[in-house]
């Protein structure tokens, strides 16, 4: 008796077509949900980083720049991106784009001065995205970033 060492068509199909009924019943009940909630986090991260960034460049350069650097919010609420501008020479330092899956709204302009200081008394964004809120505010006085 010849010993079998393949599979045939058939089988192969039926391997197939099971395969593919178990992938349409189980990709609906995958939680991508949890992944536009990640995004949120993500984007605030971010923007919290690019705000010390900001804030850093100002006290760094305080010697030769005493307007300080600035991050502006581009486009209208909720914002599209920002930029991160040298507020003497005008000259943009980065640009970033936020994710179009995330809503961010709140304050259009973080200046900060020669000592790191923020020259506004509001200063804070709100990301959101499928349920999950993060603000991330800057303390005045101080300069510090804070991301919630």
């Amino acid at each position: 008796m010849r010993r079998r060492v393949a599979f045939s068509l058939t089988e192969l199909v039926i391997v197939v077509a099971i395969l593919g009924v178990l992938a349409v019943v189980t990709v609906p009940r995958l939680q991508l949900g949890a992944l536009h909630r990640r995004q949120a986090e993500v984007a605030a991260a971010k923007m919290a980083a690019d705000l010390r960034l900001t804030r850093r460049l100002a006290v760094a350069n305080a010697a030769t720049n005493n307007r300080g650097f600035e991050l502006n919010m581009t486009g209208g609420a909720p914002y599209g991106g920002y930029e991160i501008a040298n507020r003497d020479t005008h000259e943009v330092i980065a640009s970033h784009a936020i994710d179009s899956r995330v809503c961010c709204t709140g304050t259009s302009k973080f200046k900060f001065g020669p000592l790191g200081t923020l020259d506004e008394d509001q200063a804070q964004l709100t990301f959101s995205a499928d349920g999950k809120t993060v603000v991330v505010s800057v303390v005045r006085a101080t300069g510090m970033v804070k991301c919630r």
